[in-house]
């Protein structure tokens, strides 16, 4: 019981320290936020855009969370809103250019953090890692999937 209770302690604190070192360097290099990264992030995997429920499902907060964000960023120039085609009272949020090429910008910097967080595994260490982390969230999905029947 007590190996299982440090396997998790050691993922969610490994989980706390990137996401902290992540947040850090958003904040140093680009003035922005972990959250605003994200709506970035999902938008820029939607060219079509996305409503705010969409966005608020993938990020996993809530629409009044989402709505703020994309305010400031609506203000800043970098996402703008649009009536949905198909349904006139729901609102589409997508990325303008600005957003676009800020998030790109972003994003590069992202992924060349996580490589450095992640150098000092070997490419067989990060892909078993990677493996049994898959496995490990395969047997959370059985569980959840139990418990919603």
């Amino acid at each position: 019981m007590a190996e299982n209770l440090r396997l998790w302690l050691r993922l969610l604190s490994t989980t706390t320290m990137i996401e902290a070192e992540l947040r850090r360097r958003l904040r140093a290099q680009f003035n922005t936020t972990l959250p605003r990264f994200d709506l970035l992030a999902a938008l820029d995997r939607a060219p079509e855009g996305l409503t705010l429920g969409e966005v608020s499902a993938r990020m996993m907060v809530t629409n009044g969370n989402v709505t703020g964000l994309a305010t400031r960023l609506e203000a800043e120039g970098l996402v703008a809103r649009r009536p949905d085609a198909q349904d006139r009272r729901a609102v589409r949020l997508r990325l303008t250019p600005a957003g676009a090429r800020a998030f790109a910008q972003q994003s590069a910097a992202h992924a060349a953090w996580v490589r450095e967080l992640f150098a000092g595994l070997s490419g067989a260490e990060r892909a078993a890692l990677h493996r049994l982390l898959g496995r490990a969230k395969q047997s959370l999905n059985g569980i959840n999937q139990e418990e919603a029947a």
